[in-house]
């Protein structure tokens, strides 16, 4: 059975909650899933998982400083090769999302 790990920082509720509909979808599809808030997240599940799913809010434009190191952090032990994804909540400009992808391209990039 495929796994996915939806790893998201939540500073209202919204992207847990986004999250959680992420896992029950992919739960539905016979995939196990599970949420985790990115404090809680182990390297060692991320590694063992086919995907992963990162979301976090908008703040002023940017995303969370906390989850752009925690992408980073993927990077350092080496996880690539997954399939991904990326989400996010905001109630304006909604620039996150594309960040993330972005920085999770980077990372399946090989050189």
């Amino acid at each position: 059975m495929p796994k996915v790990v939806v790893v998201y920082l939540s500073a209202s509720g919204n992207s847990k909650a986004m999250a959680d509909a992420i896992v029950g979808g992919a739960n539905s599809r016979n995939v196990d899933a599970k949420a985790v808030n990115f404090h809680e997240t182990r390297i060692e599940d991320i590694k063992a998982a086919d995907a992963i799913a990162i979301g976090s809010s908008t703040f002023y434009y940017k995303m969370l400083p906390p989850t752009e190191k925690f992408i980073e952090s993927l990077e350092k032990a080496k996880v690539a090769d997954k399939v991904g994804a990326a989400f996010g909540s905001y109630g304006w400009s909604g620039e996150t999302p594309i960040m993330i992808a972005e920085k999770m391209r980077e990372l399946g990039k090989k050189n």
